[in-house]
């Protein structure tokens, strides 16, 4: 008789493992759509309110909304980003600002 329970008992050890593994999937698939169907329908396009906004951007005509200083050499003409040397600004007092270069010769 205590043969039959120890076998009972190494069936059940041995089957715990597996039929744990197969729950905690099950729960994270159920999680992981759960995120999807959030995503879904959540809005695809977030406005921003204005008063989040760079205090430097401007929009210049022609190419839409501009952050940094213009006038700078190295002023990536973007939105996101200021510019090549110091992407996150300030323009203000920066050490890297170099005024552009008009292209024309006046010899």
């Amino acid at each position: 008789m205590l043969d039959i329970l120890n076998t009972i008992l190494v069936f059940i050890l041995g089957l715990t493992p597996p039929i744990l593994s197969i729950w905690v999937m099950q729960r994270a698939k159920e999680r992981a759509q759960a995120r999807l169907q959030d995503a879904m329908q959540a809005p695809t396009v977030r406005v921003l309110p204005r008063n989040h906004c760079p205090p430097d951007q401007y929009y210049l005509e022609g190419v839409g909304y501009l952050i940094g200083d213009i006038t700078c050499r190295f002023n990536a003409r973007s939105a996101y980003i200021r510019c090549a040397v110091n992407p996150s600004g300030p323009c203000e007092n920066c050490r890297h600002y170099e005024p552009k270069k008009s292209g024309l010769n006046s010899s």
